[in-house]
């Protein structure tokens, strides 16, 4: 049996430590703003990408990583000896997994496993930790690719926009939408449902007030969390983060909270101020 390698796409915003514990690669996805192109994650980071907003008023564009990205990423792996098992952000947010799967074509059958996670930043992170740790256990490829597909329906993401500015220069709201949202301190939470975004509330008035009504909902409220791994994920907003996980720290065993910021290329359609949680639900 040959040994596993996991790869995720950069969407998987999996912290440096995490990577590094579990020998989790990624292959970068691009973001454009300001007539340059930059690797996510490689290149440029949140901040950086966020002044440059700023200072040209233009909505960074995201591209996916080309089918030669994919192979030259995969390719020392399989010359190693290595299977593979690449997890990319849901098909029907970006055409990274149509890369990888045009990619594993080009080599022998089975060395190279495709998941569309059917989601997105630490959605796709714990399915990846969750492999790599199946990995160490000595599972082979295909044990840990049926384990992962059926663990996917149970990922749980949800995030609460902090500032309509971003979904609107997208095209993803309209001006009055926009001006309506921002007098009446509207902050949408949107929630990852079968592969695409749908908005699951929209709560209003101070931040405060909004991640408390938030958590409550989505985490307080809900008795199924697996507490193995919770995830606060943030884009420029350490502090709402932390408050997230001291609430979560109160409930829940502290050592499996973990932090995360989100790359370039989430940040570019969320925009500054979002923060979110992400875990995985217990079997009924």
């Amino acid at each position: 049996m040959n040994p596993v390698k996991i790869i995720t796409d950069s969407t998987a915003d999996i912290p440096i430590e995490l990577r590094e514990q579990y020998g989790i690669t990624f292959v970068p996805l691009y973001v454009t703003i300001g007539g340059q192109t930059y690797k996510d994650q490689v290149e440029i980071d949140t901040a950086t990408l966020y002044q440059i907003v700023e200072e040209t008023n233009e909505l960074p564009k995201t591209a996916a990583p080309s089918v030669q990205d994919m192979i030259n990423s995969f390719t020392p792996w399989i010359d190693k000896g290595y299977d593979i098992l690449f997890f990319g952000i849901s098909s029907k947010l970006s055409a990274t997994i149509q890369s990888a799967t045009l990619a594993a074509q080009e080599f022998d059958e089975g060395r190279v496993r495709v998941i569309d996670s059917e989601n997105l930043s630490m959605g796709i992170g714990l399915l990846a930790i969750k492999a790599a740790q199946w990995v160490s256990q000595g599972l082979s490829t295909e044990e840990i690719y049926q384990k992962i597909e059926a663990l996917k329906p149970k990922v749980r993401t949800s995030f609460v926009i902090d500032t309509l500015k971003y979904l609107h220069m997208g095209g993803r709201c309209s001006s009055i939408e926009l001006i309506a949202g921002t007098v009446l301190k509207i902050r949408p939470q949107i929630l990852v449902k079968d592969g695409s975004l749908v908005v699951l509330d929209k709560h209003r008035g101070k931040k405060e007030k909004v991640l408390n009504a938030f958590y409550k909902k989505y985490v307080s409220d809900n008795g199924k969390i697996d507490t193995d791994s919770i995830v606060i994920a943030h884009s420029a907003d350490i502090d709402s983060a932390e408050f997230l996980r001291n609430k979560a720290s109160n409930d829940f065993d502290s050592k499996n909270i973990y932090l995360a910021e989100a790359g370039t290329v989430i940040s570019s359609h969320c925009g500054p101020g979002t923060v979110g949680i992400i875990y995985i639900e217990k079997d009924e």
